[in-house]
């Protein structure tokens, strides 16, 4: 039988075990979606809020320290890290289309080549941006920083380096895992690591009395426990189908995962960059470590329940590609529709909590009253920042669900770029508004993006999606069999939770 037999006999066999049945009520319809999009959604939703929860619990800890350092380590979280974790996770999510297109197919043993593919070029990428954190001092004095703020920020950024090759390790992993729905192993692990962080940091900081050191030494212990609990997981045989081992395989064609993982990369950098530029207008105020300070703690409240809502780009991203691999257009339709549904109703409650809470926000940060009121002043921004959270990240995961990261980079660039940061800077300095108008500009770029990416949704052909899925899996299904590293895809891995 030849190769592409081969491809269209599994592909065939995926498409003929897609559900939900087209046959059944609406109502068990939507209930067999949701059990699979929580399947992944929870655990994904899990380790993200966890996972980030680190970087708030760290900046909480350092804001009792003093307002430079708060200011310091805003500076360099929201902008250097931020920046690192951006083209990180961005070039991850090439990983997170090619795995789930792939799981979809049946090829399982190609999960494990685009894994290691993705740790070469991840680790490479890492390494040429080990001299951003080495350096942050003067970058942020040439920036225009005050040198108070920029010295500690220096001193604060350069912790950040094993955080930044933690990344590596972490974002690809999880993404290989929750594209064969076996993340919730990575969900417990960051619920752990997030309760062994809060402990670790009173012990550092307020038993201790380590300060700076101590805060960011328990954040790098927190975080590679993280990454060890997944390679034992992985190479202690938990995932026997989908790893085989070390390969040369991985070295091989790589160009075309590059490609795609810099379209990712871009896709999502130019998202989170957004809120960095941002933090560096503030810096840019009048008193700048009040303005640095409040800004980012809205900023990490915001970016805190952000991450429940990439927890549903998570889903959206695997459902859809799940779906276009198994050759089943309908079912990623409809399963968009199910996910978009569940976060915006999530996204109403946490918006109805910022309304009602946002005075008391500001204080669980820091002691200083000009800060938390400033906190206080953006509440009701903050607010509908929340309400577009449920909705944006959902329509990024379906676009990254079928391998559109390079439009939706584009679309980025133009709501972001062109409309937010101007309307922020017009609104913030020339009308007065000051960090007030800053954030109005962020809320309208964000919506006018959740918009063009909405119509784009509405009008993709997804038919189309699922032949380009095919068109991809079979070339590079014959590059890998021509390379002798094809292996038995008859034998489907355990569909479970582990």
């Amino acid at each position: 039988m030849t190769t592409n037999s081969r491809i269209e006999e599994r592909l065939l066999c995926a498409a003929g075990d897609a559900e939900p049945k087209q046959d059944s009520s609406l109502t068990s319809r939507v209930w067999v979606e949701s059990k699979k999009i929580w399947r992944v959604t929870f655990p994904a939703m899990l380790a993200r809020v966890t996972s980030f929860g680190i970087f708030v619990v760290t900046q909480a800890f350092i804001g009792h320290i003093g307002e430079t350092q708060l200011a310091a380590y805003a500076l360099i979280q929201i902008i250097g890290v931020r920046f690192a974790n951006g083209i990180l996770l961005g070039m991850s999510s090439a990983t997170e289309t090619l795995c789930g297109q792939a799981f979809g197919a049946k090829q399982y043993h190609m999960l494990g080549i685009y894994l290691q593919r993705s740790w070469i070029i991840n680790l490479v990428t890492a390494t040429i941006l080990v001299p951003v954190f080495v350096f942050s001092a003067p970058i942020f004095k040439l920036l225009g920083e005050e040198d108070t703020i920029a010295d500690s920020a220096g001193y604060i950024a350069r912790w950040f380096i094993p955080i930044i090759y933690y990344m590596v390790f972490g974002l690809t992993i999880q993404k290989f895992l929750q594209g064969q729905l076996k993340n919730i192993i990575i969900a417990w692990l960051s619920a752990i690591s997030f309760v062994l962080h809060v402990f670790l940091s009173w012990l550092f900081v307020n038993v201790l009395d380590w300060g700076i050191p101590g805060a960011m030494s328990a954040m790098i212990v927190s975080s590679w426990f993280i990454a060890i609990g997944e390679f034992v997981y992985i190479f202690g045989g938990w995932c026997s189908n989908t790893w085989k081992g070390f390969t040369l395989a991985a070295f091989a064609d790589l160009w075309p995962v590059i490609k795609l993982s810099v379209s990712s990369g871009v896709m999502l950098c130019l998202e989170l960059w957004y809120n960095a530029v941002l933090v560096l207008l503030a810096g840019y105020m009048k008193n700048a470590s009040v303005a640095i300070s409040a800004f980012s703690i809205c900023l990490n409240i915001s970016a805190w329940e952000f991450m429940i809502c990439l927890g549903f780009l998570s889903g959206a991203s695997v459902r859809v590609s799940n779906e276009l691999g198994r050759g089943d257009a309908k079912a990623a339709k409809f399963s968009i529709k199910v996910i978009l549904g569940t976060s915006i109703s999530i996204g109403v409650i946490f918006w109805i909590l910022c309304l009602v809470f946002g005075r008391q926000i500001g204080y669980i940060f820091t002691s200083e009253e000009a800060v938390a009121e400033e906190v206080a002043s953006l509440s009701v921004l903050l607010a509908f920042s929340i309400l577009l959270n449920s909705v944006q990240p959902v329509l990024s995961g379906v676009a990254v669900g079928a391998g559109r990261q390079s439009m939706v980079a584009y679309v980025n660039i133009g709501c972001y770029y062109v409309i937010g940061v101007p309307l922020g800077v017009v609104l913030g300095y020339v009308a007065g508004l000051q960090i007030q108008g800053i954030w109005i500009g962020m809320i309208v770029g964000v919506a006018m993006q959740t918009t063009v990416l909405g119509i784009i949704t509405y009008r993709t052909n997804w038919d189309e999606q699922v032949l380009k899925a095919s068109e991809r899996l079979n070339r590079w299904f014959r590059r890998d069999a021509e390379d002798g590293t094809t292996s038995s895809t008859s034998e489907r891995p355990r569909d479970n939770n582990q």
